[in-house]
């Protein structure tokens, strides 16, 4: 099959292009920066249907990436992650290739869901600058402002994005959708929990907290820990990711003509204070500090069901967050 992979230079597409070429399919590589033996073009700019020639399926990597907590950021994202995802779709059509695999986000659910003794499955309600302060950092229910408990959340989640890049992961996916309705095409959204793992970003404003923290490390700096360090996510290895995609570009053909999300998670929760220890205690570092600081607008908890993906796709992650988290403090980062 021959596989068109936008972003191929990237932290996950370099390991999308490793893994599809030994399973035996024909890479063509793209990505605006520079990429080993593939083409060097923006999606924005640069007409694709030459590069689309014989192409059997896309995979969509390329994006602007971060969080986007400014709402200065908001054009940008817009420009790179909306604009290039709408011109490359536009060029699909153009050139008949009907089927893709789009690299979606967990950030489209915001804050995720949770139960209510009261009210059952809610959304959280907004985090109160008073509850902050005073170190209540779990969210309330919306209804009755009493407890509320976290639970995995499916793929009918309601979308609830919180951020610019958020917003534009959650429009790349609605491109994606009114591209399958126009031309009867097939699409496959991942959403991504927090991926990494070698070759990931090293400290840069758009790197994810693991890469913050093993950065702090090799300074020989502790951790900093925000809020209490009880913030819920799951952490992916960037291998597992990679074999995610191979498998929906394998199968996105025999899906319906829409797009069908699936979540890409190991399904074992950590928080945030579990894997700065781990990475700490791996490499041999001074321990995390538990700050207390916050930020409004961060999200306390999202845990994703893996089922979805399961009985999709066959896929099951194969690195477990407490081998592969300790295999960070080592791994080598990229550097920008």
């Amino acid at each position: 099959m021959r596989v068109l992979l936008t972003g191929a230079a990237g932290f996950i597409g370099s390991r999308v292009a490793v893994l599809a070429a030994e399973r035996g399919h024909d890479v063509v590589a793209l990505d605006v920066h520079d990429s080993d033996g593939g083409h060097r073009l923006d999606l924005r700019h640069d007409r694709l249907d030459d590069v689309l020639a014989g192409v059997d399926v896309v995979c969509h990597q390329a994006a602007m990436v971060g969080n986007g907590v400014d709402a200065q950021d908001l054009p940008g994202y817009a420009a790179h992650n909306d604009l290039g995802t709408a011109e490359l779709l536009a060029a699909m059509a153009r050139t008949g290739v009907d089927d893709l695999v789009l690299a979606s986000s967990m950030v489209v659910y915001g804050d995720g869901r949770y139960d209510c003794a009261e009210h059952g499955d809610v959304p959280p309600a907004p985090r109160r600058e008073d509850d902050l302060a005073a170190g209540r950092f779990d969210p309330r229910c919306p209804h009755c402002g009493g407890d509320i408990t976290w639970r995995r959340i499916g793929e009918d989640t309601p979308f609830r994005p919180r951020t610019s890049y958020a917003a534009s992961k959650v429009a790349q996916e609605h491109y994606a959708d009114a591209w399958c309705t126009l031309q009867g095409s097939r699409a496959i959204a991942l959403r991504y929990h927090n991926v990494y793992g070698p070759g990931m970003p090293a400290d840069t404003p758009y790197s994810g907290v693991a890469a913050i923290f093993r950065s702090a490390l090799e300074r020989g700096e502790p951790p900093q820990v925000f809020e209490d360090g009880g913030q819920t996510r799951d952490f992916v290895h960037v291998d597992d990711v990679a074999l995610a995609n191979v498998l929906a570009l394998e199968q996105v053909g025999g899906h319906p003509s829409d797009v069908t999300p699936y979540n890409v998670a190991s399904g074992h929760p950590f928080t945030i204070g579990e894997m700065a220890t781990v990475l700490a205690g791996a490499g041999s570092g001074p321990e995390p500090v538990v700050t207390g600081d916050y930020r409004g607008f961060d999200v306390r908890h999202v845990v994703a069901s893996p089922d979805a993906a399961m009985e999709g796709l066959g896929f099951r992650a194969e690195v477990q967050p407490e081998d592969g988290l300790a295999r960070l403090a080592t791994d080598p980062l990229r550097t920008l």
